[in-house]
C-alpha cells in the first residue's frame, strides 16, 4: 500500500486518508470490533466493506474535514486514524477525532503522538483557534491522553450516551491555540 508522508513525527506519520481496498478492509475490521467502536459511538452499527467504502469516500471528499491515516514510520503499517472535522473558518474551530485500531499499538503513545501532530497542523497551518472533542467518561485512557496533549475539561452531558444497556456521561474538552506548545512535525521546511 502506498501512503504519503504529510506529517512526519518520531514514530509515525500521518498520510491523507486512503480509500484503497486494503485500507477499507482494515477499517471494516476495526469498525466491527467492540474494543474500538464502544469508544467511537459506532457499536450499534453493522459495518460492511461497501458501507465503509462509501463512508471513507465521502469523508475524503468533504472539504470541511482533514482526515489522516496513522502509519507506523518504520513498517508503513496502518494503525489508526486521526482527523479534524467540522472545520469552521469564521469561528476558526474544529472537532478532533482519533482512534488506534491496531491492538498492539494501543497504550504505547502512538495516539498521543498523532494528536500532537494534528494539533500543530491545525493551529499552525490551518489557523485554528479552538479544537474540541467529546468522549465517554469511562474512557479513562483517552481522557489521560487528551490531558497530556493540553486539552482542558469544559463540561459534561450527563447520561447522554446509551451503550451496552447503560447510560454514560459524555465529557467535553477543548484546547486553544495559545495553550498548545510543541514542535512535533519533523518534515517541515520552515522552522
Amino acid at each position: 500500500m502506498n501512503y504519503y508522508k504529510k506529517l512526519v513525527g518520531d514514530r509515525i506519520y500521518l498520510s491523507p486518508k486512503s480509500v484503497s481496498d486494503e485500507s477499507i478492509s482494515k477499517f471494516t475490521e476495526w469498525m466491527n470490533d467492540f474494543e474500538v467502536t464502544d469508544y467511537t459511538g459506532r457499536s450499534g452499527q453493522i459495518t460492511t466493506f461497501q458501507g465503509e467504502r462509501e463512508w471513507l469516500e465521502n469523508s475524503v471528499k468533504n472539504t470541511d474535514n482533514r482526515n489522516f491515516d496513522i502509519i507506523d514510520l518504520y513498517t508503513n503499517k496502518l494503525i489508526g486514524t486521526v482527523g479534524l472535522e467540522n472545520i469552521k473558518s469564521i469561528e476558526r474551530s474544529a472537532v478532533l477525532g482519533v482512534f488506534i485500531g491496531e491492538k498492539d499499538y494501543r497504550s504505547n503513545g502512538y495516539g498521543t503522538e498523532a494528536i500532537k501532530l494534528i494539533l500543530e497542523y491545525g493551529f499552525k497551518y490551518l489557523n485554528l483557534h479552538s479544537i474540541r472533542l467529546d468522549l465517554l467518561d469511562v474512557n479513562e485512557r483517552a481522557h489521560k491522553c487528551y490531558l497530556k496533549c493540553g486539552f482542558k475539561d469544559t463540561g459534561c452531558s450527563r447520561e447522554s450516551i446509551y451503550l451496552n444497556g447503560k447510560y454514560y456521561d459524555k465529557l467535553h474538552m477543548d484546547i486553544l491555540e495559545d495553550e498548545f506548545e510543541g514542535d512535533y512535525i519533523r518534515n517541515k521546511n520552515i522552522k
